[in-house]
């Protein structure tokens, strides 16, 4: 029987090619954790949260993310340690500090609120629990280490089997764009994860890596997501759009505002194949060519 309570954490999850040189930094100094969690930067460590108080939990971190002004530029190193206290090595965490802070505020209040033994620091753990002989040759081999990134996301994370934490939701930092008047008004917000209130409506899971998703929500409800991404077969988008709400046009504003955000985040490509009718595509779109049947949705529609 599944737990009534979620085990839940709120971080700032690092893009390659940073990811992936932390994680070589990881694999050198023998983090513990290295296969269980990926680099980060925590803003809410585990805490148990109620089922029935999860969708607060996802409004909370869609706010708090809604509240900044757009991606946060963070600079990580020189490497440093908690001991004697904990047997913790991390780099140092610099940039946009007074925002990091704010946004960290933000999360960090019910259902996501959790007593701390210690004041929270903003720092990107490289070792958790290695030898304390290690630590201190790491510091110091380390020393002149630097890096930049730029963060566009916060993440809210859930433990699983193994003490493995996998991200679960997403919202892009920046206000989401908002389409229409009145009880029509639609909000678009972006990310990488499909939305777990629609995932848990499709008939067939999406389990595949998303480069980019829009999420369009109406009074609080999500009524339709688009999504590109990429395979072994090129590059791929799809619309899906929930019952009674569609041939209203919603379709078409989550394709125009999903081809916007893929051309931000860099994507080139003058053609994807389209999961869904190809009448809509046609339709809306000439970024887009059909390629047949839906593949993750229950009816990808217009």
């Amino acid at each position: 029987m599944r737990s009534n309570r979620r085990r839940l954490g709120v971080a700032l999850v690092l893009d390659p090619p940073v990811a992936d040189e932390v994680q070589g930094l990881r694999r050198a100094v023998g983090d513990p954790g290295l296969a269980r969690i990926p680099p980060h930067v925590t803003l809410v460590p585990p805490v148990n949260v109620r089922a029935a108080e999860v969708p607060a939990a996802l409004r909370r971190l869609r706010q708090a993310a809604a509240d900044q002004p757009g991606p946060l530029r963070l600079t990580f190193g020189r490497p440093t340690t908690f001991l004697p206290v904990n047997p913790v090595l991390y780099l140092t965490v610099g940039g946009d500090l007074e925002r990091l802070r704010r946004l960290r505020d933000a999360v960090f209040a019910p259902p996501l609120e959790r007593s701390l033994s210690w004041p929270w620091v903003p720092h990107l753990t490289l070792a958790d629990g290695a030898p304390e002989a290690r630590i201190e040759a790491a510091v110091t081999a380390l020393a002149d280490y630097a890096v930049v990134a730029d963060v566009d996301r916060v993440v809210l994370l859930e433990e699983g089997p193994g003490r493995v934490w996998a991200p679960w939701a997403d919202a892009a930092l920046g206000r989401p764009a908002r389409v229409g008047t009145g009880g029509l008004v639609l909000e678009l917000t972006a990310g990488r994860l499909l939305d777990p209130e629609i995932a848990e409506r499709l008939e067939r899971p999406c389990r595949r890596p998303l480069s980019v998703v829009i999420t369009a929500r109406r009074e609080g409800e999500a009524v339709a997501a688009g999504a590109v991404w990429a395979d072994r077969s090129g590059p791929h988008v799809g619309v899906w759009v929930g019952d009674g709400h569609r041939n209203q046009g919603i379709g078409s504003q989550v394709l125009a505002h999903l081809e916007s955000a893929a051309r931000r985040a860099g994507w080139d490509h003058p053609a994807l194949q389209a999961e869904g009718p190809a009448g809509f595509y046609r339709s809306v779109s000439r970024w887009s060519v059909p390629s047949g049947e839906a593949r993750y949705s229950n009816g990808t529609d217009e």
